[in-house]
This record gives C-alpha cells, sequence and structure tokens, in this order.
C-alpha cells in the first residue's frame, strides 16, 4: 500500500509538471504573437509615416543654390536638422575659403544637430559643423571630423573652378 501512495503521488507530480510545461509554453507563444502582431501594425504605421514623407520628397528636399552666379541643384537629406534649415530659407550669403577644400559660414542661429564621424567628404557635400557652421565642400577626401549631414549638390562636376581660392557669394532658395 505505501508503495502505492508513492505511486500516485509520482504520477501526480509528473502530470503536474507536465501541465506546468504545457500552459507555459502556449502562454509563451501567445506572447510572442502578440509581439509579433504588434510589431506588423508598428511597421504599417512606419510605413504610411515613411510614405507621407516620400510623397512631399520632391518639394522639400530640393534646393537652388546658385554659387558666384552659377545655378546648381541640392538634395537635402530629410531631417530635423535639414527642416529647420529649410526655415531659413531663402538664405543669401557670403562663405568664407578654408583649407583649400571648403566653403564655410557661421549661421545667425543653431540648427539641431546630430554629428556623427563622416569618414569622407565628396565634392557638393552640404554640412553643419557644431550647431551653427554651414559648410560647402568642394573637394573630395577623407576625414576624421565629426559633422552632421544635411545634403549635397546633384552635379558637382564643376565647383571647385567655380568657387576658386577665395570668398564665394551663394544664395539657397526652396
Amino acid at each position: 500500500m505505501k508503495k502505492l501512495c508513492i505511486f500516485v503521488v509520482a504520477i501526480i507530480v509528473l502530470v503536474s509538471l507536465i501541465l506546468i510545461r504545457y500552459f507555459t509554453l502556449n502562454n509563451q507563444e501567445d506572447q510572442s504573437s502578440n509581439l509579433e502582431n504588434n510589431d506588423t501594425s508598428n511597421n504599417v504605421q512606419n510605413n504610411e509615416e515613411e510614405s507621407e514623407h516620400n510623397m512631399n520628397k520632391d518639394e522639400i528636399l530640393k534646393v537652388n543654390v546658385i554659387i558666384n552666379g552659377t545655378n546648381f541643384t541640392a538634395t537635402l537629406i530629410d531631417s530635423e536638422t535639414t527642416r529647420e534649415f529649410m526655415e531659413m530659407l531663402p538664405l543669401n550669403i557670403s562663405m568664407s575659403e578654408l583649407n583649400g577644400n571648403e566653403k564655410y559660414y557661421y549661421l545667425d542661429n543653431s540648427l539641431p544637430s546630430n554629428a556623427t564621424k563622416v569618414d569622407r567628404i565628396n565634392a557638393g557635400d552640404i554640412m553643419l559643423y557644431g550647431s551653427d557652421c554651414l559648410v560647402l565642400f568642394y573637394d573630395t577626401f577623407n576625414t576624421s571630423y565629426s559633422y552632421t549631414r544635411i545634403g549635397a549638390l546633384d552635379d558637382p562636376s564643376n565647383l571647385k573652378t567655380i568657387v576658386g581660392n577665395g570668398n564665394i557669394d551663394i544664395s539657397i532658395t526652396k
């Protein structure tokens, strides 16, 4: 009789462990399924937000740049920095020479910045150094400096010749 009681208790414990394991796994699967459904709905919402940004991309992110009387078009990166920069337009400034590869101008107002190490700069890049220094690069080179990207001229092929060695007059308009 003692053996039978031990056997029954062992069966009850074993069945209990199996049931606990079963319900734990089902609960985890339900939570995983809920997370997947949330991720899917978040992705749909994010895709809708991206679509809204992309619908206005051409009108928001293209600007006209006139450098010493020569017309260029620039494509700007859609970011908080760029949106606030666009609010400053039209902008007519005189940019100073620096290092034989860039022109710079200190803006009257600071912009939000998200500086990252860029490693390589290309001719035509438009960036923000710090939070208030607008930089137009007219040469391609490697760098260890950090900048916030604003955008780039679409076709900078003759930019170096146009900007020359001194200061430049530049106009940026929507």
